[in-house]
């Protein structure tokens, strides 16, 4: 059952609810300026490499915290034009309230929240899950140039099973790829861009658009703009054709 929130109680469980996230975070506020121990949290997950996501709807960021967004690797940031909403969200636990990730917001504001826990309220938690992942969808990623990222990359079911190394160009029956969530090796196949252990993560929500970090085919950061229905950045297209002939 939800759980009504006050002023403390919002922060007490939105700190517990970082801290206790082991496999995705999101954060959603309007303004952004995060508090030293959230960010202590925020960089010890950092350093597990949690799936984070921090959506903010005002692009007057103080050059202190865009700094310390770009210092975390696991941590991307997107703008989302006339945000308003407030929320809060890992993979078990969910808060909507009127208290921005603000510090001063922490202090000062009398704030009111409700708390949902998945394993109780699975059906409200699933619906603020699918408006959060909206959110996401409809925002600009911020890059570490503070560029929009682009839109376009490749769908999986636009290239057929490769028939040779894509670092070589030899004939191979398991030509090397790479896990678009950890960037680890695996077998190149756009169809299963995921590690095992990534993909039963992946597999408790099935979002074959969740943002992921590598591209399938160079390795390299993607910046969320491959998934698993699209797993090879744009500019890497051209050279996997010629690869896969």
């Amino acid at each position: 059952m939800a759980k009504f929130l006050d002023t403390t109680g919002v922060s007490y469980h939105l700190q517990q609810l970082i801290n206790k996230s082991n496999e995705r975070l999101v954060l959603i506020s309007p303004y952004l300026k995060i508090n030293e121990r959230i960010k202590q949290s925020l960089e010890d997950k950092d350093r597990l490499k949690i799936d984070i996501r921090v959506i903010y709807g005002k692009n007057e960021l103080q050059p202190e915290e865009n700094n310390w967004l770009k210092s975390m690797t696991s941590i991307r940031s997107s703008f989302c034009k006339d945000l308003h909403a407030k929320c809060y969200l890992n993979e078990n636990e969910a808060i909507i309230t009127s208290m921005n990730l603000y510090e001063f917001s922490q202090v000062n504001n009398n704030e009111m929240g409700i708390y949902v826990v998945k394993d109780s309220d699975p059906e409200l938690y699933n619906d603020i899950y699918k408006e959060v992942q909206r959110l996401i969808r409809i925002s600009d990623e911020i890059i570490v140039s503070i560029e929009k990222a682009p839109k376009e990359n490749i769908l999986a079911t636009d290239i057929p099973k490769s028939k040779v190394d894509i670092k070589t160009g030899k004939p191979n029956d398991k030509p090397t790829g790479f896990c678009i969530r950890t960037g680890v090796k695996i077998s190149f196949n756009p169809e299963r861009p995921l590690s095992y252990d990534a993909f039963q993560v992946w597999n408790q929500f099935g979002d074959i658009d969740y943002p992921e970090r590598f591209c399938h085919f160079s390795g390299e950061p993607s910046n969320g703009e491959t998934s698993v229905r699209r797993p090879i950045l744009w500019k890497n297209w051209k050279k996997a054709k010629e690869y896969i002939g």
